[in-house]
């Protein structure tokens, strides 16, 4: 049997598949896993055992407009079908996902018919529907539901996410003594916290002796940031100045003793390297769908943050007396189930 999982979004949303793959392998062993995601997210699926095979589509525009994408556009199709797939699912919620599926060829062409019901005339190149209301549940479940409804998969839940220690790669930040990651960059400005306030927060766990690493991606305004955070933190903070793939991060993270960030992907790398995290959110709603899965953690909100706060509201001392507290080796919180 072959299965085919298609998610052309974010790469923290490829992440969050991981624990339907893993499950779709403990289901199916003799199965060939096969994925699609965004160019540019598969990287983060390196460490999943699970898959057999990832397939990337064409970016965000613009690459979708050039011929060399549209052409890559053919050449996937023209795999997918060669495949032979007897499952296929949409977990995009996308015209485009449905447009996958439903031309793949597969002899199971399934989507989401609750939350995201598909359209004419996407509709008609379906022939399964998932009739599982996945909307009030965390993003790492939903996928779980919509397959489980047309595939049982192994479990009774969503299990946690995958990143393998085994396929970790080593990093210069990597075999010292284990440190905190701070995670402070973004490109969503309403998930940023000051950069100050980082910076306390980089010198209350330097002078209470734990090594801090600052990560930020490659863009120049991340380098920035990690340089100023470093610079404003003194002696015992180092950045990774942008120079670490999702492999190399895992390995640090699967090391570290505590993680500190903002609504990323690598907060959710950091939960599937098993790292206990405290996770920075601006809305109630979103830390009910995006908070750390699976992985002991604490979220922390402005005050009042039904709907929309401000994160400038989020002190520096709650954040540091929450880390304190997963840092402690007694009286930890227990395991999240997200």
């Amino acid at each position: 049997m072959r299965l085919l999982f298609i998610k052309l979004k974010h790469i923290g949303d490829a992440l969050l598949l991981t624990p339907t793959l893993t499950a779709a392998r403990a289901a199916y062993p003799a199965a060939e896993i096969w994925v699609v995601v965004r160019r540019g997210t598969e990287g983060i699926l390196a460490g999943c055992p699970a898959i057999d095979r990832v397939l990337t589509s064409a970016a965000v525009e613009p690459e979708r407009r050039t011929c060399w994408a549209w052409w890559s556009e053919v050449r996937l199709m023209a795999e997918l079908r060669r495949a032979r797939v007897d499952y296929a699912f949409d977990l995009t919620h996308s015209d485009r996902g449905r447009l996958l599926v439903g031309l793949s060829g597969a002899r199971h062409r399934c989507a989401d018919g609750v939350v995201y019901p598909p359209r004419w005339p996407w509709r008609s190149l379906l022939n399964g529907l998932s009739r599982e209301d996945w909307s009030q549940g965390h993003r790492a479940e939903a996928d779980w539901r919509v397959v489980n409804a047309l595939l049982p998969l192994a479990g009774a839940a969503a299990g946690p996410l995958v990143f393998d220690r085994a396929r970790v790669a080593h990093c210069r930040f990597s075999g010292g003594k284990p440190g905190v990651v701070l995670h402070p960059a973004t490109r969503w400005a309403r998930k940023r916290w000051l950069t100050e306030r980082w910076s306390q927060l980089a010198r209350a766990f330097t002078a209470a002796g734990h090594p801090v690493i600052v990560s930020v991606g490659p863009a120049a305004e991340e380098i920035a940031l990690g340089e100023a955070i470093v610079a404003d933190a003194g002696a015992g903070a180092v950045s990774t100045g942008g120079q670490l793939n999702w492999s190399q991060l895992a390995g640090l993270l699967h090391e570290a003793r505590l993680f500190v960030g903002v609504d990323t992907a690598a907060m959710h790398l950091a939960a599937a390297c098993g790292c206990p995290t405290v996770a920075l959110f601006h809305s109630r709603a979103q830390a009910a769908v995006w908070s750390p899965w699976r992985v002991r953690s604490s979220v922390l909100l402005p005050p009042g943050a039904a709907a929309e706060g401000q994160m400038e509201e989020i002190t520096v001392e709650a954040v540091w007396s929450t880390s304190e507290r997963l840092l402690a080796p007694e009286g930890a919180p227990p395991l999240r189930a997200g």
